[in-house]
């Protein structure tokens, strides 16, 4: 069998090459291209040359949209350079488009005098027509204000493959591997990672595996020896100077995962986690149910009312219960999360928000879910709500989490949402023994015991594991008395159990970080407050902008509910709050009723993030006035 070519060992470096501090290069094609993973290994590699980087995969909302189709478009987006990366980017250098309809979709993505490539073999008459283009724009002038550089990608893979004795379709599946190796030309990256990928994934069809290395390498040769325009003869960007230590790339889903694993090592338990499959949600049961050598037990629950209360069961018999999903499931789990709350049981929730109402846009994300979480439940509720800011921050939400829900014996959701699940950036490995482990305490002691005899200081009630001789009680849902723990329904107890539930809860604030500002003073003219997945473009606004002399401040908040108790001090020392959220305001609702602080908003319901570009006038024009 031919055997692909031999690859040089790092990459290369030609004296022509542009040096950039940074760049943001999106691919996009239809489902069945391999965007995404082609764009999963072009994060491997280039966090392998040490840049910092922030991944944006943007999946079409259509499970089986029709081939061609603007709405069946895959992108993936990567922001890369030697500087500091917080978001994906906003406008992009480089477009990668498989057909007419990427291009379509894409084009008003990429920055004037940006690059294209663009594979001629999809342009046919048909192809257009899907796409809804009336004439060609590769000849029509349309594309006048870019660079184009036009490739047959299609043939130019046919050619590459011929003598691995694939079929057309298998063939052209190459596509994204030929494309993949032009563009690791173009920035200077390393093919070897993904060659050394290819062939332990097929190692079984070593000629997949040689047909898509083969493809690869073509694509890389072509940029080497293709006479391509002089603005365009590739790119390089320097490392960036980041803390040393050993780092790999991350998503929000496999950090969440890991930190879920950690935080429960770190109380002493095992983890038992219920889940039912929902979009942007699933790859969470995904990563853990290959983490059982971890004391990890997971179940994938007829529906989301069965995993909830699976959750909730696992944790009265002394496990941690974690249960997720996304905003329509977390709207069916609401009942069982009344039950955790009533039964006083340590329960995780992890809720990856995307766009609704109902099903929505599966695979757009939104953070509309905060009013669902802080009082989405019948009668007075409250639990513990926190908030991911990135992929990596999602390890260290997981642990407090977990901390907040053992301590006080209590439900916790965490609010990720499909951005920060999906996305990616370089993690820097901690060392666990800068955790401080919280181990938690069953009570084995039946002198004196009662179910809802509380700590003072916690007001948590003990943990009694079912089968320990003499902590025998009820639990449900029904109202128990509040020594007892027996069913009651006496006025005056319920109005006690109600009171007690809501001040361990607020009790939370006294063992939370006081709230500081991310980015500049204490006090001034602005406040920009945030939570999760707007931290990176808030936080590049703010930076940008103080450079300029503007006095603005960022905060974000991680703890949603209860909130830090210096929070309502802090925003009175400002003399503007403006809240970007992907919502219609739900957190500034939240600020003006607890702090009557006189926030304003700035909404984005786009399903896609805030860009960086889109805070700065509202910043700009808030300051003006």
């Amino acid at each position: 069998m031919p055997r692909a070519a031999a690859v040089e060992e790092g990459p290369s470096h030609p004296t022509q090459r542009h040096e950039l501090e940074s760049a943001v290069v999106r691919f996009a094609g239809d489902s069945g291209d391999g965007i995404q993973f082609a764009g999963s290994q072009f994060t491997q590699s280039t966090a392998m040359s040490g840049n910092d980087l922030a991944t944006f995969p943007d999946f079409p909302a259509e499970i089986r949209a029709p081939a061609g189709t603007t709405f069946g478009v895959s992108a993936f987006q990567i922001n890369f350079g030697a500087d500091v990366i917080k978001t994906s980017g906003d406008a992009c250098d480089m477009v990668v488009a498989m057909n007419p309809a990427a291009l379509k979709a894409e084009l008003p993505e990429l920055k004037l005098g940006g690059l294209i490539v663009v594979d001629t073999g999809t342009f046919t008459e048909r192809n257009l027509h899907k796409a809804h283009y009336e004439e060609n724009p590769l000849k029509d002038g349309s594309l006048g204000p870019y660079r184009v550089i036009e490739l047959d990608i299609s043939a130019l893979t046919l050619e590459a493959v011929k003598d691995f004795g694939l079929g057309k379709k298998e063939s052209l599946r190459c596509k994204n591997m030929w494309t993949l190796g032009f563009v690791y030309w173009m920035y200077d990256r390393n093919r070897q990672p993904t060659i050394d990928w290819l062939n332990e994934k097929f190692a079984a069809k070593t000629d997949i595996a040689q047909a898509n290395i083969a493809a690869l390498n073509a694509g890389h040769a072509l940029g080497e020896t293709a006479e391509i325009p002089h603005d365009s003869q590739g790119f390089s960007i320097g490392q960036a100077d980041i803390a040393p230590g050993l780092y790999r790339t991350v998503t929000g889903a496999e950090a969440l995962s890991w930190g879920i694993v950690a935080g429960a090592r770190l109380v002493g338990l095992s983890v038992t986690f219920c889940s039912y499959p929902i979009t942007p949600a699933t790859p969470l049961l995904h990563t853990l149910s290959n983490l059982m050598e971890f004391d990890v037990v997971t179940f994938q629950a007829e529906d989301e009312i069965a995993a909830a209360c699976s959750a909730i069961g696992a944790s009265y018999a002394g496990t941690l219960g974690v249960t997720s999903s996304s905003g329509p499931g977390i709207a069916l789990k609401a009942e069982a999360m009344g039950l955790a709350i009533s039964a006083e049981l340590p329960l995780i929730v992890i809720n990856s928000q995307r766009a609704g109402p109902s099903t929505g846009m599966p695979t757009k994300t939104e953070q509309s879910d905060l009013h669902q979480a802080v009082f989405g439940r019948n009668a007075d509720s409250p639990l513990v709500v926190i908030a991911a800011r990135s992929p990596s921050d999602c390890f260290d939400v997981a642990i407090e989490a977990i901390r907040l829900a053992t301590k006080y014996m209590t439900p916790v959701i965490i609010l990720t949402d499909g951005y920060i699940g999906n996305a990616a950036e370089p993690w820097l490995i901690p060392d666990m023994n800068d955790y401080e482990p919280t181990p938690v305490t069953f009570r084995t002691d039946p002198e004196g015991f009662r179910p809802y005899l509380r700590d003072e200081k916690t007001l948590a009630r003990p943990w009694a594991v079912p089968g320990t001789p003499g902590l025998e009680h009820r639990i449900g849902g029904l109202e128990k008395d509040s020594d007892t723990g027996h069913i009651s329904y006496d006025p005056a107890n319920h109005q006690r159990m109600t009171k007690i539930r809501a001040a361990k809860i607020d009790g939370i604030a006294d063992d939370i970080p006081l709230q500081s500002a991310e980015e500049g003073n204490e006090t001034g003219k602005l406040a920009v407050v945030g939570w999760g997945s707007t931290y990176g473009p808030i936080n590049r606004a703010v930076s940008s902008l103080r450079a300029e002399g503007f006095n603005v401040s960022h905060i974000h908040i991680r703890h949603i509910w209860p909130l830090p108790k210096n929070l309502g001090q802090l925003l009175s020392g400002f003399d503007q709050v403006l809240v970007p959220e992907m919502n219609t305001g739900q957190l500034v609702t939240l600020l003006r009723s607890q702090f009557l602080v006189d926030a304003k908003s700035l909404n984005k319901v786009s399903g896609q993030p805030f860009k960086i570009s889109e805070i700065e006038p509202a910043i700009r024009e808030m300051l003006e006035k």
